[in-house]
Parts: structure tokens; sequence; C-alpha cells
């Protein structure tokens, strides 16, 4: 869920980069894939087919990570939103992996579908709804693991939060629940249309949540990752978890390159809390822990807030050690999640008073990308790649 060796830009990055945004500016509903400039940008950024072998540390700095897709304008981990993040010119797009009752990975940010699907317009699973624990949580709704594959897909997504985007309601119904497997296929579609890699960022979700229902996550993710030679240390995905032990776990089965996300200082990884492990994440983005974390991982998904901290009043204060320190470790950072709304930013970048208007989103991006984080997820792809131009001109 979650985002350089900042500053450093490879010839003609920029100058691709805008030619790929002037294209997706033409507005959010516009595919945009196909477009000469946008091939043409491809190529002079670094994407194109002599490109193929690279890591992620060819990636454009910072990179845009597609937050569940273009979950700003679409329904959050549908194909539609996955693919108009590609055509906004998204260096990578996330997915969020959960497991059905016959063990198939989906994309949902949760396996409590309740908000995000039209479960409950199905009376045919009415009996289906029930209260869980998940990772300490208590949760009343519909979950993955009590539905079988044939069973999800007669389901439809919607928008997650339609109180805030009342224009992403508009695409209700009109995609499935995708499976990883659909995905991967859909990325080889759109990588032979576009002559390169399609980058994706894949977490896994409750990891030992699952273990403990006979559903792992990451022996089935391993096995797909190889089926679509995905596993490699240059594949173009990361694999992210905010359980530290998960990404242990892939290390051994897979090369690909691995992220640990981390939420909020004072908050234990869940898989820390099962084990009796005492540490928090502060102590995990201390010198010590962050070289613990690069001998299995490549990378850190913090929390925004672990870059610059919030005051009282939910403005920006002042940045902390955390990007030195990680890069310092050999640890590249991809922090987590910036959103366009006002009721996302940071008080010192809001407008107005309207919680689902947009506020100053270029000005909280350059605050952030001025830490010389590698990279950032967001919502609004679109606006992140435009801050990320900016910033790499600068």
């Amino acid at each position: 869920m979650a985002t350089q060796e900042s500053g450093q830009q490879q010839p003609g990055t920029s100058r691709g980069r805008r030619a790929v945004l002037g294209a997706a500016i033409l507005g959010a509903g516009t595919a945009v894939a196909g477009l000469p400039g946008v091939a043409r940008a491809e190529e002079r950024s670094g994407h194109g087919h002599g490109h193929d072998h690279g890591g992620y540390k060819e990636l454009p700095k910072p990179t845009v990570v597609a937050h569940r897709g273009a979950s700003g304008y679409r329904p959050e981990h549908t194909l539609g939103s996955y693919q108009l993040a590609l055509d906004m010119g998204a260096h990578v797009i996330e997915q969020d992996v959960v497991p059905t009752k016959d063990g198939h990975l989906v994309c949902r940010h949760e396996n409590d579908i309740t908000a995000t699907t039209d479960v409950a317009a199905h009376p045919e699973f009415a009996s289906r709804k029930t209260t869980k624990t998940v990772d300490g949580t208590k949760y009343t709704g519909w979950f993955t693991e009590d539905f079988t594959l044939a069973e999800l897909k007669t389901l439809r997504a919607k928008e997650r939060i339609p109180g805030t985007r009342q224009h992403n309601t508009l695409y209700d119904g009109r995609w499935d629940v995708p499976t990883l497997e659909e995905v991967f296929e859909w990325a080889e579609k759109q990588g032979r249309k576009r002559g390169r890699r399609i980058w994706l960022h894949i977490e896994t979700k409750h990891p030992t949540y699952f273990r403990k229902l006979g559903l792992g996550l990451e022996e089935p993710l391993a096995k797909l990752l190889r089926r679509y030679g995905r596993h490699k240390k240059n594949s173009p995905n990361f694999l992210q978890s905010f359980e530290p032990s998960s990404i242990q776990r892939l290390a051994k089965l897979v090369s690909a390159p691995r992220v640990v996300l981390l939420s909020g200082a004072s908050s234990r990884p869940w898989d820390f809390i099962e084990a009796g492990d005492p540490r928090t994440v502060a102590d995990l983005i201390k010198p010590e822990g962050l070289e613990w974390m690069a001998g299995y991982a490549q990378g850190i998904g913090p929390t925004l807030d672990l870059i610059i901290p919030r005051k009282a009043d939910g403005s920006l204060g002042t940045p902390t050690t955390l990007v030195e320190d990680a890069h310092e470790a050999g640890l590249v950072l991809h922090p987590y999640t910036m959103r366009n709304e006002n009721t996302f930013l940071p008080a010192n970048f809001r407008k107005g008073t309207d919680p689902a208007a947009y506020g100053d989103a270029f000005g909280a991006f350059k605050a952030y990308f001025e830490t010389g984080i590698d990279g950032i997820f967001s919502d609004n792809p679109d606006t992140a790649l435009l801050a990320a131009a900016d910033f790499a001109d600068d």
C-alpha cells in the first residue's frame, strides 16, 4: 500500500516525462496509450526495448507509484483503475492481494469486501455476512476467504469512499474483482503493446492471519511470479508487506525486489505481536533496524508522517533523518500516500472548507520530494507525475 536517489535524472528523462504528462492531462478519462508522443517519451526516458533488463534502480526519480491504480478517479483495484494509471504514465502500479476460499489471489485492499463490492446487494450471499477479528480489529461484513473465485466473480466493484469521491461512483459495477493472474496477463499485453515492461508493486495483506487459515500468501504468489517470469532480481515488480516475516519468507522463494511497509512510529507489525517481538516501527527506523531490514529487503515504504511528522494542528513539521538513514543502509524509500483532497492533505496545504475539494497537492508533493525520497504512492498519478517533473526540473 503505500513510495530515489533524489535529484538524479537520466538524459532526456524530464523531457520524456513531460511528453507523457502533456497527453495525460488532456483528461483523466482519456486513454493516452498509443499516441506517438507517448511512445517517443518512453524511448527517451529509458523504457524502450534496449532497457528491458534493467532493475528498479533504473526507474525515474522520483518514482510515481499508482496507489491501487488511479484510485482517485476509478474504483480501486480494478482493471479500469490500473489501466487509467498506466495511460496517465505512472511508473509503477500497485496491487494488494488477498486469497479466496479456494486459494486464488485476488486484488483487494482488504479481505473485507463490504465497501468495495456490491456483495450486500446479493441475497444469495446474505448468510455469509459475519464478524471477524483481523489483526486485532473487529470487522462485520463479507470476506474473500469465505468465497470461491467463481462466487467472487459474480460481484462487481464499487467506489470505497463515495462521500469523498462521488464522481467515481459513475463507474460502480463496471468492473469485477481481478485476480493477480489477470493483472499479470494484462501487464504482459500492455507491455507488448507499449514495447516496455510494466512495473507492479504487490502487497501481501494480513499474511499471518491468512497463514493460520491455511491460506498462506507467499507460496502462491511466488508460484505466479515464476510462471510469468517476474521472480528475478531485475523483474519489473516490488513485493511489499507490513509484516517483515512475509518479506523474509518471500526472500527465500524469489529474488524480486522487496519492500517493508511501515505504519505509525508507535505501532508494531502484526507478526511481531504474534511472535512476542517487542520492537515498534520506531525501533525499525533506527539505524540498527534499517540495517536489519536491509538484510532481506531493498527498500522501505514508510507512512509519510515518518518522513515529515505533522504538528498538533495537522500542518507539516520538521523532516526526520529517516531518508538519510535509510539511504545510508542502502534502502530506497517509497512512502505512502499522497491524495489531492483536503481531507488527506497536511493542514497547511488545504484550500477552503470542503473536505472533498482539492487542496494544494503540488505544494505538498514538493515538500515531500525535497526530503530526498525515491518515490511516492499517490491516488492521483497524473498530479504526482506533474509534481515529479517540476521537481526534476528545479
